[in-house]
């Protein structure tokens, strides 16, 4: 067993052994960074007319959406369709039992025809009434009393008619007709489903070309992309829109502001809008996430970077440009909105630095760098304007 002494020779060496080995790691690491220029990609501040893009989540809807339901009560009894059919306006979908409804016209009729025989031989005796008052055989008011009765007798033949007319109604009604074109949901019945007279859904469903996408905007960007050009009794502007789907894949056709909402949203302070989009292939679906593009004001001759030359550190945003001896600079920029891979540099740069865009991690000021300078299509960058 070690003694004191011993235990506190054993501690000292340890402790001399770690520090001799951080020493030798600092060394080692020191050695590094100076061993030669950092290798780093750089790419030219870009000069641009840039058209400023506002982007906001949507979401894509239905033109038209609707739940079938039955004009009639009863037990389904075929089913002419399954969900997911695509459908034309007309086209027969369900068909109630209509056994119930059949009888109620067979009924009808039978009371038309007997209100009908009841007139004619009402007619019958108003003429022969009419001919014996002319020989003064009876007198006016039989006559007149004839006439009434043959008057009450048209008006329940009238009545019986629109009943033969109703139960014919409800006796078609028993088979469930599209009431437009376009492709059907998965929630529909199956047959020996009850259906209860306009409150049972049978199926829902919408249009699928063209395709809606709704999004909201802030008051200000209402006032000054959209409001200044919208006039009380006019058609609404047409501003281009498009938009990208949940893979990052930006949708080919381009849509066009259609709706605005009426009042804006007491709580966000919002205006819903509403974009018009084809859909020939079926690609959009009710439900889907699109962001929405909305082109506004362009900015003349803007200096842009690209986002990945940006370091941000305690709310400061900089970059690092190329200097004399090709010694890397930390310049702190001021950035503006935005676009593709970029952003728009407000203040902070003069045009004609060359920034950083590979090799960042180990940079600080005044380090040696091997320049390499790469393009905008060498990294595959974009502009998001670019269908403009």
């Amino acid at each position: 067993m070690l003694s004191k002494r011993g235990i506190v020779i054993v501690a000292v060496v340890a402790i001399a052994a770690i520090i001799g080995g951080y020493m030798f790691l600092m060394g080692q690491m020191s050695g590094q960074r100076t061993g030669g220029a950092a290798q780093v990609k750089v790419m030219n501040v870009i000069h641009r007319d840039t058209p400023l893009t506002l982007e906001y989540p949507g979401t894509v809807k239905g033109k038209d959406t609707a739940q079938v339901t039955a004009k009639v009560s009863g037990t389904v009894v075929e089913k002419y369709i399954k969900g997911g059919d695509q459908v034309t306006a007309g086209q027969a979908l369900y068909r109630i039992d209509s056994r119930t409804y059949q009888a109620a016209l067979l009924n009808a009729q039978a009371n038309l025809a007997q209100a009908q025989a009841n007139l004619n031989n009402a007619k019958v005796d108003l003429v022969r009434n009419q001919q014996l008052y002319a020989a003064q055989a009876v007198s006016e008011q039989v006559v007149t009393n004839q006439q009434a009765q043959v008057n009450a007798l048209e008006a329940n033949v009238s009545a019986m008619e629109a009943l033969v007319q109703n139960a014919q109604q409800n006796l078609d009604d028993t088979v469930v007709y599209a009431p437009m074109s376009g492709k059907l949901a998965v929630d529909d019945v199956a047959v020996g489903t009850f259906a209860a007279a306009g409150s049972t859904p049978l199926v829902t469903i919408g249009t699928s070309n063209p395709m809606m996408v709704q999004f909201s905007i802030s008051e200000a960007e209402y006032l000054k992309y959209i409001g200044q050009d919208v006039v009380p009794g006019n058609a609404l502007p047409s501003k281009n829109v498009r938009i990208v789907l949940s893979d990052g894949k930006e949708y080919p056709a381009l849509g066009n502001v259609v709706g605005l909402d009426r009042a804006m949203d007491g709580n966000t302070s919002s205006l819903l809008v509403k974009a018009e989009f084809d859909n020939p292939n079926g690609v959009l679906i009710p439900g889907m996430f699109a962001r929405a593009r909305l082109v506004g004001d362009t900015i003349k001759d803007a200096l842009l970077v690209p986002q990945r030359s940006v370091q941000q550190l305690l709310g400061k945003s900089f970059v690092i440009v190329v200097g004399e001896d090709n010694k890397s600079v930390v310049v702190p920029v001021e950035l503006g909105q935005k676009v593709g891979s970029y952003y728009v540099i407000t203040s902070g740069l003069k045009g004609n630095e060359q920034v950083v865009v590979e090799g960042l991690t180990t940079l600080t000021e005044g380090m040696d760098m091997e320049v390499t300078t790469v393009s905008a299509d060498d990294l595959s960058f974009s502009f998001i304007d670019k269908h403009e």
